[in-house]
This record gives C-alpha cells, structure tokens and sequence, in this order.
C-alpha cells in the first residue's frame, strides 16, 4: 500500500494495513544538534527543507513514510515583497529589522524564536495606498509554471498539498495584533477592504494553478489567529469578514477535485471552527497541544466524522523518554480508534528531542491498531 493510498484510506475510513509515519518538520536548531551528536550529517542538515529531498533522506534514516507539510504554493503573499534590512543596532546583540511583511521587528542574534513586533506601518489609508496596495495585486508572475510542470511529469507516493495562504493570518503578519486591533476600530472599511483584496489575489492565484490541470491531493492554509485564551479576532466579525472567501476557495478546490482541506491554525480554535467547517475546510492540522489539551475529540464530538485531523501529538514527549513517548501513543491511539485520524507531532520537533526516541517514537506510531474501515 503507498503512502498516499494508507493516508486517504485512513481519512476516508477505510482499511488500511497499518497507520502511517507522519510528521511537520524540524527546528533547524535540532537538526545541527543532531549534526552535531553524529546522528546525521552537517549537510544534510542545513541542506533540509519541507518535502525536498533532504527531507525524504531523514524520513529514510529516522522511518518516517512523510511530511504532511509537503505543499506548492504560488506567490500568495505580498509581491514583490518589503527588502528584509536592519534598522537600527541595539545593545545586548538586538537588532531592530524591517521584515519582508513591512513589519518592524526587535530580534536577537542568533536566536531562534518568534520576534517582538516592535512597530508596523500600514497605519492608516494613504500608508495601504502607498506601501502594500501594488503588493496585493495578481498577476502571472505569481505561478511558477515550471515547477507546475514537473510536478506532472513525476510521479509520487505521498500527498502533495496546493498552499490556499491565509484569509486572516497573513493580514495579522502584515499590521501586527496590535496595528490590527486598532484598524479595526480606527478604519473597519480600510480593514475589510484589505481582507478582501488580499483574499481576491490568494483565489486568483489557486485558480490559475488548478487551470494548468496539475493535480492535487490536498489543500491547505495557514492563519495561525487564535492565543491560548481563544481567537485574536471576534469570532462573529471573522464570520462577517472571512466566510465568503473561505467558500470561494474551498468550493474551487472542490470543483477540481480535491475533497481534503487542512488547516493550521496554533492556539484554542474552537470558536472559528464553525466558520471553516461550515465553509467547507474538513481537516485540523496540526491540533496544537497547549495547556489547553486535546482539541480533536471534542469537536469531532460536536462536529461528527466530516471532520478529520492530522496531529495531536504532544511533541514535548520526544524531550523526555520512553515511558512519556508510550503515554502519548497511548492518548493519541484513542483517537485513532476513532476514524479519520493521522497522527503527527502538534509543530515542528523541537530542539533537545532525542533523536533514538523519535526513532522509537516513528516505530511504535506504525503499531497502532488503524480505524477499523468499511
């Protein structure tokens, strides 16, 4: 059975001889840890990247069968994009950086987390006119026809998703949470219209990547709106504001045949899930696990088995040892007794994860007794 076949077999409630492997990537800081444990080498981590050929390289050393973040996607986002540059030198190795989203940004050399939104500029109507609305537009130049083509000239055997972007979470890049929670007060029409100009330009570009006939197995986006607490968003306004444009994309994907529609979003989700299940996305990925908990089950409870996940796997266990790794098989192995479940760590494997657990980790996912399907 090939991967994509035991995927969507297990997505579909099928019979499948066994669970897959499946993973969201590394931190570029646990590859060079593990470069530098001699568990693999220098440059096959540096040279590591979603779904390239680095990537299948340590799926064959470690046992995974694939990446589920293994997506195309076309020029979705601001283009050309702002100049990445230092602003301004700070003390203790800070640096305060204008980032490709026109974000000012206060960042640490040499360290590896998210950056301090330190100012942004799309401030008000002649900023959006000036600086970000020429970005926004489509154009061919946003498809990379070539790649399209080689995409159909091979043949593989795992999912290849088609990368949606975002309807709110590239807008939240662009003004920070803060610039975005005074837009909305500030000018609510500005902010609408460049929810709406940017979601026009995202569907023009999947449009014209589906029209070339490239096939798909999935798709997918990222908006990454929603904290600890809940959404950074009323969810009755990202109902108003995001809906349509979610349908659009979801019912073109459809139209072309793609039924699997995955989405990422970090945080407690679960007030936005009425509007991306009731628009047509079916699949959670990858179900962060925070001090919240699972999210799966409930809203597979509340939502039946048109909703499907990938994930849930509390990757902090591959820090710790065997018997934290076995726990989580085991929650996780509730969850996949209930059907359309494909287990994944929640994010990218963190550094300090033990390379000979994942190794375990990868072994025993592969021994959990699948749904039983139809």
């Amino acid at each position: 059975m090939t991967n994509l076949t035991r995927a969507f077999n297990v997505l579909g409630y099928k019979n499948v001889d066994r669970i897959p492997a499946v993973h969201f990537g590394y931190w570029e800081a646990l590859l060079q840890e593990w470069a530098d444990q001699g568990h693999i080498s220098k440059e096959l981590a540096k040279a590591w990247g979603d779904g390239n050929d680095a990537d299948k390289e340590l799926d064959k050393i470690i046992g995974w069968d694939f990446n589920w973040h293994t997506n195309f996607s076309p020029a979705n986002h601001l283009y050309p994009a702002f100049e990445y540059k230092v602003l301004e030198k700070l003390p203790d190795n800070f640096l305060r950086v204008q980032n490709h989203d026109g974000l000012i940004e206060r960042i640490r050399e040499g360290a590896a987390s998210i950056p301090a939104e330190d100012d942004y500029q799309l401030k008000d109507r002649e900023a959006y006119e000036k600086l970000y609305k020429d970005k926004i537009q489509f154009s061919k130049d946003r498809i990379p026809y070539e790649a399209l083509k080689r995409i159909d000239e091979t043949e593989r055997d795992c999912p290849l998703g088609l990368h949606l972007g975002s309807v709110l979470g590239n807008i939240r890049n662009i003004l920070s949470v803060i610039g975005m929670s005074y837009l909305i007060c500030d000018d609510y029409d500005l902010f609408k219209e460049l929810i709406d100009s940017y979601a026009d330009m995202q569907l023009k570009c999947a449009e014209e990547v589906l029209k070339t006939g490239t096939k798909f197995d999935f798709a997918h986006y990222w908006e990454d709106v929603c904290f600890k607490n809940g959404p950074l968003i009323s969810p009755t306004m990202f109902h108003e504001l995001t809906f349509e444009h979610y349908k659009k994309r979801n019912d073109l994907c459809k139209k072309y045949g793609i039924n699997v529609i995955s989405l990422d979003c970090d945080g407690v989700i679960d007030l936005l899930l009425p509007t991306w299940f009731e628009s047509g996305v079916n699949t959670i990925f990858p179900i962060e696990i925070g001090t919240w908990g699972d999210q799966f089950e409930p809203a597979r409870n509340k939502y039946g088995k048109n909703l499907l996940g990938v994930g849930a796997m509390d990757k902090t266990a591959l820090r710790k040892d065997k018997t934290a790794v076995d726990a989580e098989l085991k929650r996780i192995g509730k969850l996949v007794a209930m059907g359309g479940f494909i287990p994944c760590p929640d994010h990218r494997i963190m550094p300090g994860s033990k390379f000979d657990l994942v190794k375990y980790y990868v072994e025993k996912v592969k021994e959990i007794a699948p749904y039983p399907g139809q």
